[in-house]
């Protein structure tokens, strides 16, 4: 897979330009062999040659057509990241309850039933679910207030507030098809997000939810380290190459509020000048190295009956 002897690393990606830009000129002006652009696709067909080395998806979990192309790309040979195979089917409710196998603090957490679905129904095919909900005994068992928001890996999706029944019943409603949880408020102003790229490089950055930015200051070692400890783990779990964790610190208290978001905003409007180029020179580096010593990318099928 190249295109006059250069190997191609592909962009996914929506309104985003600085990470993207950023990443691709440090590829084109650093690597004679590498060559990096935006993927342009207009519909695929089942023997369609992948032209891809790498492809760095920013955008699949938005646009269905494209997670049905990186998947196709990965059967095909391209190294994909993130891994489109996981990142499909992963969940806030599924991460939350893997993280509290594995001993990590984590709000307590409830997914709920769909208030819409966008397939044909009849009434039997509810069959399973309890009515009416038990609306008070779920505020009861998370607490209030507590946050309402999208199941999917990834971003804050309609993420509302909730205090009480009523405001909670509100959302439900105007959810739509989505699959949401309510999620358990920790009370601190202390937050943080660990990049972690590779699965191997980390950045530590504290995130102000005031101003809704990073900013840089300094923590206690001990926190820092198991902080850090708990997101290598997660990469390393998920199979992601770019993921960021959340935490919240409660005084000594650690909380993981979100393990994985494998495709955070990144951006010189939301972090400082140092934080944004880290990132930028290390996703680089990751999509050079992939390129020339390319690893197979684990799917959820086999391909051989063995």
């Amino acid at each position: 897979m190249s295109r006059d002897g250069k190997k191609l690393v592909g962009f996914i990606i929506g309104r985003e330009k600085e990470m993207p830009d950023t990443v691709m000129s440090i590829l084109n002006s650093r690597h004679e062999d590498i060559q990096a652009e935006i993927v342009k696709l207009g519909g695929t067909f089942l023997d369609e040659p992948v032209p891809y080395d790498v492809i760095i998806d920013r955008m699949s979990h938005e646009i269905p057509y494209y997670r049905a192309y990186v998947k196709y790309a990965a059967l095909n040979g391209c190294y994909v990241i993130n891994n489109p195979f996981v990142w499909a089917t992963d969940t806030k409710f599924f991460a939350g309850a893997l993280m509290r196998k594995l001993g990590v603090l984590t709000p307590r957490t409830a997914v709920l039933p769909n208030k819409d679905v966008d397939t044909e129904t009849v009434p039997d095919s509810f069959r399973n679910l309890t009515y009416p909900m038990d609306w008070q005994a779920i505020v009861d068992y998370i607490g209030s207030p507590a946050i309402f928001k999208d199941v999917r890996s990834g971003g804050r999706r309609f993420a509302h507030r909730v205090n009480n029944v009523e405001e909670l019943i509100q959302r439900y409603d105007e959810s739509g098809t989505r699959t949401m949880i309510l999620q358990q408020v920790i009370e601190s102003n202390h937050q943080y997000h660990c990049v972690v790229i590779g699965r191997q490089k980390t950045l530590l950055i504290p995130y102000s939810l005031e101003a809704g930015r990073y900013y840089e200051t300094s923590l206690d070692e001990g926190v820092s380290r198991r902080m850090t400890e708990v997101a290598l783990q997660i990469a390393d779990i998920y199979g992601y190459d770019i993921n960021m964790t959340e935490f919240l610190l409660q005084g000594e208290d650690v909380y993981l509020i979100n393990a994985t978001n494998p495709s955070p905003l990144i951006g010189l409007n939301l972090m400082t000048e140092t934080q944004f180029n880290w990132i930028c020179e290390e996703i680089a580096a990751l999509a050079a190295l992939r390129t020339r010593n390319p690893v197979p990318l684990p799917m959820s099928v086999r391909l051989s009956s063995s």
